[in-house]
């Protein structure tokens, strides 16, 4: 299974559904980096070439917050939440 900004994909899914499992990555900015890489949305994950992989994990390590930094920077904001004793 292809793994893409630490996130595991199904190979018989479509560019277009299995770009949005990752976490921080919906719908709009799933079109954003195919659009802007060129990629066909009905191309299936085990079709893209090594070179298309490394594409998509540059442009989206550079532009969006993905995977491991949000759930860190929710993490984050939880804790101080709790430090100032807020209740919400």
């Amino acid at each position: 299974m292809p793994y893409i900004s630490r996130a595991r994909f199904v190979a018989d899914e479509q560019v277009r559904i299995a770009s949005t499992k990752m976490d921080g990555i919906g719908p709009k900015k799933a079109i954003q980096v195919r659009y802007r890489l060129g990629i066909s949305g009905n191309v299936k994950i085990k079709e893209l070439t090594k070179y298309q992989i490394d594409q998509i994990e540059q442009m989206i390590g550079q532009d969006h917050v993905v995977h491991w930094e949000l759930k860190r920077g929710e993490r984050a904001d939880i804790e101080r939440l709790i430090s100032i004793s807020c209740y919400r």
